[in-house]
């Protein structure tokens, strides 16, 4: 058996590729951009053919890169960015409109009537999950209501529907497979969290039809082959996570109580609980961790922030402060604080704990000293911020403090950031030396439905943290840094109140 996986890593702004050995170790790693579409205020889109070619094409290029040869692989594994959807024709494969992102905020007004009618406690009690647009029902209802005639034809069978992972799965397959894992569809607003099963009131409720969407299986299940023509022989695909879930085993936060903290273009904290679902008093989200087939499936308390590194991209192509995201650090150094300014990085709503689709960004406290480095330092500020808000949720959740958070992610390179985060939390921040968890943890999956790892013992002596930040913060300052940053946020809620749909 080999002991090279192909870990097939599709985000919000990129899709990369990696090749992965026995050891753990990344030999072949390949990214490519694509394109964001923002066709009006609040509304997030993506061309699901731009998806599937970057896709494909960053998996060629890790296996050359490796100098790996498709038939070596054991296996391939999927993590996909979660609640964006995609709605396509099984006759051709093709999509009937772009895919609605996670970010997008199109049907805010439709939650906020299922909400007012009385529906979020059910909701909450069945999938886990509270009404917002940020899920992936009410995206595919908007679709099957918006293209003329899907409906009808997604009522007769013509149509598929599915998160990125059943994209490219269907994709990869030629058609052959349309199925998607357990950490996917709990993040739908269809899923029954106790049964992992398509909930028919859940189906009702949101007019979602059940002939539209995928199979659902544990994340080790065997989903199919890939046809040879894709990456150059039939590989089998033995892992689908949601990102953040391969992220979660990736960092082997397998003990209830472990948490991580994922910062990419939003920054999404989970927490392992264990076997038995969670119930949030803090409006947090409960979710499945992981489903495998030979074990019980684990489950995981989640807060979701929607706007944390696209926050610094903002910085560097909407107001050109700084020419790469990188440089964001130099410049947020060359102050000692933010001189009074407070950045909320509202853009798309407010996730967990506020759920407020309608907060919009917010600057506070600028003066005419104001600067582009207290601009820059503000702004990894807010991102450390609403990362605070989710552990403080959190730790009431469950009772007890975090004994510390594991990090990952692009921007959790950043020495001032992650110091920014032990301060706000007074918690030890803990970085691994390798920082892509996302493809890591779905390789780790794929590799012990293959056999390349026996068990958790082995993932677990191949994870190595890197680098520890305590927090160097005066806990009088803390509690004068929070309050105003609760004093600020409050101020960006209820900000946009023109009709989502126009």
């Amino acid at each position: 058996m080999s002991g090279l996986l192909l870990a097939l890593d599709q985000g919000t702004t990129s899709s990369r590729a990696v090749v992965v050995d026995a050891t753990g170790r990344f030999v072949g790693v390949a990214q490519r951009e694509f394109p964001q579409h923002f066709p009006r205020p609040g509304w997030v889109e993506h061309d699901p053919e731009d998806i599937w070619r970057s896709q494909v094409e960053t998996a060629v290029q890790a296996m050359a890169a490796a100098k790996v040869r498709p038939g070596d692989l054991a296996a391939v594994g999927i993590t996909n960015q979660r609640e964006t959807v995609v709605v396509w024709e099984r006759s051709t494969g093709r999509p009937i409109a772009p895919a609605i992102v996670w970010q997008d905020r199109r049907t805010a007004d439709a939650t906020a009537r299922l909400k007012a009618a009385g529906h979020e406690a059910e909701v909450s009690r069945v999938t886990g999950l509270l009404l917002d647009p940020y899920f992936s029902a009410t995206k595919i209802a908007w679709i099957l209501d918006s293209v003329p005639g899907a409906r009808r034809r997604a009522e007769r069978g013509e149509l598929a529907a599915g998160t990125v992972d059943s994209w490219l799965l269907w994709k990869l397959t030629d058609g052959a497979v349309h199925a998607t894992d357990a950490t996917n569809a709990s993040r739908t607003m269809l899923m029954d969290l106790h049964t992992l099963e398509w909930h028919e009131g859940m189906l009702q409720l949101l007019g979602v039809p059940r002939a539209l969407l995928p199979r659902i299986q544990a994340c080790d299940a065997d989903f199919g082959r890939t046809a040879a023509a894709h990456l150059g022989a039939s590989v089998p695909v033995r892992a689908v996570m949601g990102d953040q879930q391969a992220a979660l085993f990736g960092q082997r936060c397998e003990r209830p109580g472990m948490a991580k903290n994922t910062y990419g273009t939003g920054c999404f904290l989970l927490m392992q609980v264990g076997e038995t679902v969670p119930v949030s008093r803090h409006r947090l989200l409960s979710t499945v961790a992981w489903a495998r087939q030979a074990a019980r499936t684990s489950y995981a308390l989640e807060g979701s922030v929607f706007v944390g590194g696209s926050a610094v991209q903002w910085l560097r192509d909407g107001l050109g402060l700084i020419r790469t995201a990188a440089e964001v650090n130099e410049l947020a150094a060359k102050v000692s604080d933010a001189g009074g300014v407070i950045m909320v990085p509202a853009f798309t709503g407010l996730g967990a704990p506020h759920w407020d689709p309608r907060a919009r960004g917010a600057i506070l406290g600028l003066s005419r000293g104001t600067t582009a480095a207290h601009l820059a330092r503000a702004t990894l500020e807010g991102i450390a911020h609403q990362v605070a808000d989710l552990v403080e949720a959190m730790q009431a959740d469950a009772g007890r403090p975090l004994q510390g958070l594991r990090v990952d992610g692009g921007a959790s390179a950043s020495d001032l950031l992650m110091q920014m985060q032990a301060d706000l939390l007074d918690v030890p921040v803990q970085r691994p030396a390798q920082l892509e968890s996302t493809a890591r943890g779905v390789a780790f999956m794929a590799g012990l439905a293959t056999g390349v790892w026996r068990g958790a013992e082995e993932l677990d002596r191949l994870h190595q943290i890197e680098h520890v930040r305590e927090s160097r913060m005066d806990s009088a300052d803390r509690q004068r840094a929070r309050a105003r940053w609760r004093t600020a946020i409050e101020r960006s809620k209820d900000w946009d109140t023109e009709e989502a749909n126009p």
